[in-house]
C-alpha cells in the first residue's frame, strides 16, 4: 500500500472517531429534564447540592431543577416527587425525608420507567437504583468518638434530631455505636426538632440552665440547622464547660467552629453528591439496563453499584479555616 493511500485511511478513520464521538455528545439535549428532590431546600447544604446538581447538567448540556419546601415537610415532599413524575423526566434524584412515605412512590417511578437515584437520605427497600451520599453509621461513630475523647468517656448527653428520616436515624446509631463502649455516658434526651431548628435552640436554652446531677453536658446536632441555633443558646448562656458538636458546614456553623462555641462539625460532600447523581442518572437514562426495577445487590455483574460514599471528615479549630476560606472564596456558596 503506498503512502498516500495509507495516510487518506488514517485520516477517514481519525475524522470518523471525531464525528462517532460528536454523535454521543449531541445525543444529549436540554430536552432531557432532570429533578433533584429535597426539603428544606433553602438551606446552604441544599444550596450547594443544587451548584453540583447544576454543574453537571451544564457540562452535559441538559435541563436540570432543584424542587422541595423549604421547611422540613415529608408529605410536601411526596407532592414533588408525584409532579415531577408526572412530567416523565429522564431521571429524578431524591433525598428521602421519610421512607415509609417515599418507598411506594420511588417504586411508582421506576415502574413508570423513571430512573431514581436517591442522595443523602435513603430508602434501601425501595426500587431506586442505589444511594450516593454520606456513610452516615460511620459518620455517627466518628462523632461519638469525639465527643467521649472531650468529655473523659463520662457524661449526659442530648441529640437534637428528626426521627424517621433516614440519614439522622442512621447517625444516631452510629453515636449510640460508639457510646456502647462507655458506661459512663449517658443519652437524656433525643430532642425531636420537627425541623425546626428554634425548637433545639429553645430546648437547648432550658437544658443549659440544669446544674447538678441533671447537668447536659455535651449537645449533639445530627442535621446542618440545628448548629448555629443552638449555638446561639450556647453563646447568650454563656455556656463555658459545656460540649456542642454540629452537623455540616454551613458559614455560620464554622465561624462558630472557629471562635470555639462548637467544638466541631462533621462535614459531608452534597455538591459531590448531587454531581455525582446527574451524572448516573444520565448515564442510565442513555444506556438502561435491562430491568431498572431489578435487585443487583447480590449480582456480581451489576450495571451499577449499591451505594457510593462521597466521604465523611471531622471539622475543628485545627483545620476548619480550609473550609472558611473555600466559603470565602466562593462568596458563601
Amino acid at each position: 500500500m503506498d503512502r498516500t493511500k495509507l495516510n487518506r485511511q488514517m485520516v477517514a478513520a481519525v475524522l470518523g472517531g471525531v464525528s462517532l464521538f460528536l454523535a454521543g455528545c449531541s445525543a444529549h439535549d436540554k430536552s432531557e429534564q432532570y429533578y433533584l428532590i429535597a426539603t428544606n431546600v433553602n438551606l446552604p447544604y441544599w444550596q450547594n447540592a443544587q451548584a453540583g446538581f447544576d454543574r453537571a447538567a451544564k457540562e452535559y448540556g441538559v435541563s436540570a431543577e432543584m424542587l422541595g419546601p423549604a421547611t422540613f415537610d415529608p408529605q410536601a415532599e411526596v407532592q414533588e416527587f408525584r409532579d415531577a413524575v408526572k412530567k416523565k423526566p429522564s431521571g429524578i434524584l431524591v433525598s428521602v425525608a421519610n421512607a415509609d412515605l417515599l418507598t411506594p412512590e420511588i417504586n411508582a417511578a421506576v415502574a413508570a420507567g423513571i430512573p431514581v437515584i436517591t442522595i443523602d437520605s435513603d430508602s434501601p427497600d425501595s426500587k431506586r437504583l442505589y444511594f450516593i451520599g454520606t456513610n452516615n453509621l460511620a459518620a455517627g461513630r466518628l462523632g461519638g468518638q469525639r465527643v467521649a475523647a472531650q468529655l473523659n468517656n463520662k457524661g449526659n448527653i442530648v441529640f437534637f434530631t428528626m426521627p424517621q428520616q433516614p440519614n439522622l436515624d442512621e447517625r444516631l446509631k452510629g453515636y449510640k455505636d460508639a457510646f456502647s463502649g462507655y458506661p459512663g455516658i449517658k443519652i437524656v434526651d433525643v430532642v425531636d426538632m420537627k425541623g425546626d431548628s428554634g425548637v433545639a435552640m429553645d430546648k437547648a436554652a432550658e437544658y443549659l440552665a440544669k446544674t447538678g446531677a441533671d447537668k447536659i453536658d455535651a449537645f449533639i446536632c445530627l442535621e446542618a440547622s440545628a448548629g448555629k441555633d443552638v449555638g446561639l443558646a450556647f453563646q447568650r448562656a454563656h455556656a463555658a464547660g459545656r460540649l456542642l458538636v454540629a452537623m455540616d458546614t454551613d458559614e455560620d456553623t464554622l465561624k462558630m467552629v472557629k471562635d470555639g462555641t462548637i467544638d466541631s462539625t462533621l462535614s459531608q460532600k452534597p455538591y459531590t453528591m448531587a454531581l455525582l447523581g446527574l451524572q448516573g442518572l444520565d448515564h442510565v437514562h442513555h444506556y438502561p439496563p435491562k430491568s431498572l426495577g431489578a435487585d443487583f445487590a447480590l449480582d456480581t455483574f451489576a450495571p451499577v453499584p449499591s451505594f457510593i460514599d462521597t466521604g465523611v471528615a471531622l471539622i475543628d479549630m485545627d483545620n476548619v479555616n480550609t473550609l472558611l476560606n473555600k466559603s470565602t472564596a466562593s462568596g458563601g456558596k
